[in-house]
């Protein structure tokens, strides 16, 4: 149970981190981040994530199971939908 909090709330944080930091990836300065490189900051967070998901399942039990495709794409779009708040903040709500 706790372990799928901290996933949950990791998932939160890597999706809207790109959106909310002007910094690249969190570490590197940077003057202004264009869409693209959000984007791929974004990429980065599931797959960090999913990294992270992969080493919990194989703490829990002991080996990871295989999934198939149907698993990451449903995956891929519930980490987008955890990033939507941060697009709306800085693309659609906040005044430039």
């Amino acid at each position: 149970m706790l372990g799928t909090l901290v996933l949950v709330c990791a998932s939160v944080l890597c999706a809207n981190l790109p959106f909310i930091s002007e910094r690249v990836f969190a570490l590197f300065p940077s003057r202004r981040k264009s869409l693209l490189l959000r984007l791929a900051e974004v990429l980065g967070g599931y797959l960090l994530v999913g990294s992270l998901a992969f080493a919990l399942e194989r703490q829990a039990h002991g080996a990871a199971y295989s999934q198939s495709w149907e698993f990451y794409v449903v995956t891929a779009a519930l980490f987008v939908v955890f990033a939507f708040p941060g697009f709306v903040y800085r693309y659609l709500w906040r005044k430039h």
